[in-house]
């Protein structure tokens, strides 16, 4: 194999099928904005009226956190750090089991929209509005990231306009959620997983008819050290270890699954707790395809350039950008395939704003508008949902622009997410695990949470781990040839954040430095949770938690464990709901208000929720 050639560049082919992608999203939209009489109520533009099964609802649940930057970055992580962050398979089918038997049957068979009721049904309205605020900072931080990312690493590859794509990604998605509701965002999901894994697909197996065969590439992989698997170091200072990603891993997944409004929003609007459950099993073989895929990709890639690193030999300025780069060096003769590699990472990128914006129209409707204004009706609540997702559309097109301008501030932004989502799961485990935790218990374990992740993380944002905590692999420039210099086309702008902390600072190290602010990041969220769980049941114990009485509908209880039988039972158990009574200082909740179950319309004619 000589050194590869110029790399190629995009063609008419590849707009025209970015854009049929883009074109396909929006149509859903406005097929789901009219079909079946359209938007008729916030709960069907919200919660997709309750009636979707587990198969869209699981390729949703798939898509919605497996943005670009997996497309992009998993594969880069695995070509600099190795395979073992294939052990993620058996972290995300802890984390699936965990989401399906402990958070799942508590908000179903609460019905609620918003996870944040909750929280106000098991404490209080204050410990409600600061899970809300809570969530929806860290949801437009996020966003913008997703949006911006992506679009700066193609468009240094690609020469695709940056500011083009970023503008038209947010536009579509704001439209389509705009348009038709959860059931356009889950089923333009379901597409857009189809593209994911075609534009996967289309590298692995050109990648391997190049390389001579899936066998080279295993065994060029092998030859440089990356099917470094089994690393059982418990060292929790490793950035990735077996234990690191097992158990740091669930913790930080969990806490995306279990409690984040956006993957929850889709379970509970499943039409039974069984599809429910369903989906998120289903939704398991889906993660594991698209991490097979990318793993695949990055050893692909190290196969292609292991004598030769573009990284290193500066044909591209951040490791983000090398997954786009194989794909213009490989795919350069067949047009159109670039531009389906590039609709994949843009798939990606869709369905996680898109799921972001639905989530966020349901929280402000729910724990903002309605309890301020209880009176409003249902046309006027669908419309001001949709001038809701209108309004976060915008919001999270500004943080990709601020994203932009923050520079080095976006990989603390990345990590945020990670901090604020631990205290997030340890709120929600003690009102569900934890009979005697109160309101007081509640709150003191959350702020204390929220202050201990926040100092590990941004400790280890502003002192990177030393390069041996991250033990990247020996990458090789001996065969590039000299006479090759590739074309000159990447431009000098250095990603304002890249997967790698690669920034060192020429300051002394304290041990401060060396121990806490050098911890794995996966352990930021498990910190977090542990935190906020231990110090809830402590402030609980001393402020006379155990002698409150809690409707046991609020805790995780052995019927919820056992009701998984029911399915197996000749006579199917039918509930007929009633509305909640305002007790306790919880809401009326208007999920399964009384008047909407007895509906005479043939298309909701349900009697309460099939267990």
């Amino acid at each position: 194999m000589g050194a590869p050639r110029d790399i190629g560049t995009f063609v008419v082919w590849d707009y025209v099928v970015f854009a049929g992608m883009l074109l396909i999203s929006a149509v859903i939209g406005i097929y789901y904005a009219f079909a079946g009489g359209g938007q008729q109520t916030s709960k069907d533009f919200l919660m997709g009226g309750r009636r979707m099964t587990a198969v869209p609802v699981a390729l949703s649940l798939t898509a919605s956190f497996m943005s670009a930057v997996t497309v992009l970055g998993t594969p880069s992580e695995v070509y600099r750090f190795g395979a073992i962050f294939s052990i993620f398979a058996i972290t995300y089918f802890l984390v699936v089991v965990l989401s399906a038997e402990v958070f799942l049957p508590v908000f179903y068979k609460l019905g609620i929209t918003s996870t944040y009721e909750y929280l106000e049904l098991r404490f209080n309205k204050c410990v409600r509005l600061c899970g809300t605020i809570l969530f929806i900072v860290q949801t437009i931080l996020y966003t913008g990231i997703v949006i911006y990312a992506p679009a700066l690493a193609l468009n240094q590859v690609t020469g695709f306009d940056l500011w083009g794509v970023v503008v038209a990604t947010g536009v579509v998605c704001t439209f389509y959620c705009t348009m038709g509701g959860l059931k356009a965002v889950i089923w333009t999901d379901v597409f857009q997983v189809g593209i994911m894994v075609a534009g996967f697909t289309s590298v692995i197996i050109k990648a391997a008819l190049i390389q001579g065969g899936i066998s080279t590439i295993i065994n060029d992989a092998s030859n440089g050290g990356r099917l470094n698997f089994w690393n059982f170091n418990p060292n929790p200072l490793q950035r990735h270890t077996f234990w690191t990603i097992i158990i740091g891993g669930t913790f930080t997944w969990t806490s995306i699954y279990g409690v984040n409004q956006s993957q929850v929003q889709r379970y509970i609007s499943c039409k039974s707790r069984f599809q429910a459950k369903l989906s998120l099993y289903i939704n398991l073989l889906g993660l594991w395809v698209i991490l097979v895929c990318s793993v695949l990709c990055g050893l692909a890639l190290y196969s292609r350039y292991h004598d030769c690193d573009p990284w290193t030999a500066k044909k591209v300025s951040a490791p983000d950008q090398l997954m786009p780069y194989l794909v213009l060096d490989i795919l350069q003769d067949y047009p159109g395939l670039p531009g389906l590699f590039v609709a994949c990472a843009y798939s990606g990128t869709l369905s996680t704003v898109s799921s972001s914006i639905n989530a966020l129209a349901a929280v402000t409707m729910e724990d903002l508008v309605k309890p301020r204004f209880p009176s409003l009706s249902e046309k006027s609540l669908s419309w001001l949902s949709q001038g809701m997702s209108v309004l976060f559309g915008a919001l999270c097109i500004g943080m990709a622009a601020l994203a932009s301008l923050m520079g080095a501030l976006l990989q603390a932004a990345l990590s945020i997410f990670g901090m604020l989502g631990g205290p997030l799961m340890g709120l929600f485990s003690l009102g569900i695990l934890v009979p005697f935790a109160n309101s007081i218990g509640a709150l003191g374990g959350l702020l204390a949470g929220f202050a201990i992740s926040l100092w590990v993380g941004i400790g280890a944002q502003l002192y990177p781990p030393l390069p041996e905590r991250m033990m990247p692999l020996r990458l090789e420039t001996h065969g590039c040839n000299s006479t090759y210099n590739g074309t000159n086309w990447m431009t000098t702008t250095k990603m304002p954040f890249s997967t790698s902390a690669s920034q060192v600072h020429n300051i002394e190290r304290t041990p401060l430095m060396d121990n806490w602010y050098s911890l794995s990041y996966l352990y930021f969220s498990t910190v977090g949770t542990l935190v906020t769980l231990f110090v809830g049941m402590l402030i609980s114990l001393s402020t006379g938690g155990r002698k409150q009485n809690i409707d046991c509908r609020f805790l995780l209880t052995k019927e919820d464990f056992l009701s998984n039988f029911d399915i197996f039972k000749k006579k199917k158990q039918v509930l007929g709901y009633k509305s909640h009574p305002v007790e306790d200082g919880g809401t009326d909740n208007p999920a399964f208000n009384h008047i909407e179950l007895n509906g005479t319309d043939q298309s909701s004619k349900i009697s309460g929720t099939r267990l």
